[in-house]
């Protein structure tokens, strides 16, 4: 058994890394600040100690995994610089830790979490499956047969991995304050590609993953015929969507999801296609239909005659592909989107493609930009986005009440920050009006 001492154990990736180590029978721990994060929750419920930040939380006994956001300036990391223990930042171990599997990366600039919630959990029900997943999930077992993870292409991380598979959603032009443009994004997807030892399951919808050159056999997925795997007779059912899969133009099963909107059907043909080149039964992929659904993706509540909804959509594909969602499932509510920027540079390059997204929504509110500490701001306010979103509103936590006015809706709230305390704010006016 070695010890663990994880430095920002509350990010979501460290957070799912901790548990995939503790479930494995390793000692963990970790250090982090005060705030509360949704991800300790699961951290507290596995007995896992979370302590704050101090130089005496590095033990000379202790393996230290530090979270991609620290600077070697950290106390702790000093710290453990000092001592010359074992040392890895968080996508060093993770690279190193996946070789002990039959290993799949979930990687793309939209939908690596929920396509990495959807493939577990169809593994699991049939496999000793560990994962990691973008929502801070993570499980482990001694002796897995799958390991399924996300892989961020953020700084070109994922290029610690060397795994052998490789589900890739789509290619983007995302981080603005990292890559320089879409070439730049394509060749980070290119060099991983290239590292993928087994084979790759691509969206054949996204021209750009279409362009890969690979020396591993390259699956497509999609809704044209020129795709190997196609989705085709889709349609919306009370409880989810149903399409029929073709396999190279040939019929091969009829699947339903408890999902609503083409992205979401999408991640499912990818789980197929990676089951069906794994030569897995076809019950395996049925259980496609039993999927809960991953944390603050299209994540649901009911409170009188108002759904609210969290989502991390934080880029106006995203963003798009949620109010899908929402049409698709509440065909005749209206649709109240509360959306909250996140980072200055992100906000500034997709300006109007914000307001053209959000502008499918019934109503807009829009929340301060959620700035990141690795930008500057510039001159750039929310009143710059504001003025192109069509009769779009301001939401602060002193006027949540403003959306009480929204009886029989759908109310969104979208972003990576701290989206969710405007949700809380609104849900504690209610519950004063009770």
């Amino acid at each position: 058994m070695t010890n663990y001492h994880f430095i920002g154990i509350k990010g979501t990736g460290m957070s799912a890394l901790a548990q995939i180590l503790h479930d494995s029978g390793e000692n963990v721990q970790g250090s982090d600040v005060d705030k509360y994060f949704f991800t300790q929750e699961e951290l507290e419920r596995k007995g896992i100690p979370i302590l704050p930040f101090s130089s005496k939380n590095i033990k000379e006994d202790s393996t230290i995994i530090a979270g991609n956001a620290f600077s070697n300036e950290h106390v702790e990391i000093k710290k453990a610089r000092e001592l010359g223990v074992t040392f890895y930042k968080y996508h060093e171990f993770l690279g190193e830790w996946l070789k002990r599997y039959t290993s799949i990366a979930v990687t793309g600039s939209h939908g690596k979490t929920s396509t990495t919630g959807l493939l577990a959990h169809v593994l699991e029900q049939s496999f000793k499956t560990s994962y990691l997943i973008g929502d801070g999930t993570g499980k482990g077992h001694e002796n897995s047969d799958y390991f399924a993870f996300e892989a961020c292409e953020y700084k070109r991380h994922f290029l610690h991995y060397k795994p052998d598979y490789a589900i890739m959603t789509n290619i983007d032009f995302d981080h603005p304050d990292y890559f320089v443009d879409i070439d730049d994004v394509f060749n980070a997807f290119q060099s991983m590609a290239d590292q993928v030892k087994k084979g790759i399951i691509a969206c054949g919808e996204d021209e750009y993953l279409q362009q890969l050159q690979t020396k591993v056999p390259i699956i497509y997925y999609g809704f044209s015929a020129s795709n190997d795997f196609q989705a085709n007779n889709i349609h919306e059912t009370d409880n989810g969507t149903e399409f029929d899969v073709f396999v190279r133009n040939t019929y091969f099963d009829t699947f339903h999801i408890p999902l609503y909107g083409n992205h979401h059907i999408l991640n499912a043909l990818a789980v197929i296609a990676f089951c069906h080149y794994e030569e897995m039964d076809k019950k395996v992929m049925q259980e496609l239909r039993t999927f809960g659904g991953v944390k603050r993706r299209f994540s649901e509540k009911v409170i009188g005659n108002q759904i609210l909804i969290d989502d991390y959509a934080h880029h106006p594909i995203e963003v798009t592909a949620t109010i899908e969602s929402a049409r698709k499932k509440y065909p005749k509510e209206r649709i109240v989107a509360i959306f909250q920027p996140h980072t200055f540079t992100r906000t500034k390059t997709f300006l109007n493609d914000f307001a053209d997204s959000l502008n499918n929504a019934d109503y807009v509110f829009l929340c301060d930009i959620f700035g990141s500490a690795r930008e500057a701001t510039g001159d750039l306010t929310i009143d710059d986005l504001l003025a192109k979103v069509k009769d779009g509103m301001l939401l602060t936590l002193e006027n949540v009440e403003i959306l009480k006015q929204f009886e029989d809706s759908v109310l969104i709230f979208m972003g990576a920050g701290d989206i969710q305390k405007f949700q809380t704010a609104y849900e504690e006016t209610l519950q004063l009006n009770m």
